[in-house]
């Protein structure tokens, strides 16, 4: 026999946004050592600015410093930041690399 129990619709209600909430908090959790931008950086990237240029803005690195580390010239760079110039896979990987973040984040 299964046993029930009976509860008002509001604690019943109350229940499910509690789950729900700590459903929220063990993602956040488990995503928390993941790359994030700052909620400014997410409105420009959503404004379409590159993504390339905010996650180098916001490991505090120049254009020629970025380039330097992903082994690539400040110039093509500059043309990947202002979507003049599409990477070729390789040098993609080496730009997420250089700012330590996944293709996905960047392009």
């Amino acid at each position: 026999m299964t046993e029930t129990v009976t509860i008002p619709k509001a604690e019943y209600d109350t229940l499910l946004s509690r789950i729900a909430d700590l459903e929220d908090m063990t993602l956040i959790a488990a995503r928390r050592h993941e790359p994030s931008l700052p909620l400014d950086a997410v409105k420009r990237l959503m404004a379409g600015h590159s993504a390339v240029t905010l996650w180098r803005e916001e490991r505090g690195m120049t254009q020629r410093a970025l380039a330097a580390a992903a082994g690539i010239s400040p110039a093509m760079l500059n043309e990947v930041e202002k979507a003049k110039r599409a990477p070729s896979l390789p040098t993609a990987k080496a730009i997420a690399e250089a700012l330590n973040v996944g293709l996905d984040d960047l392009f």
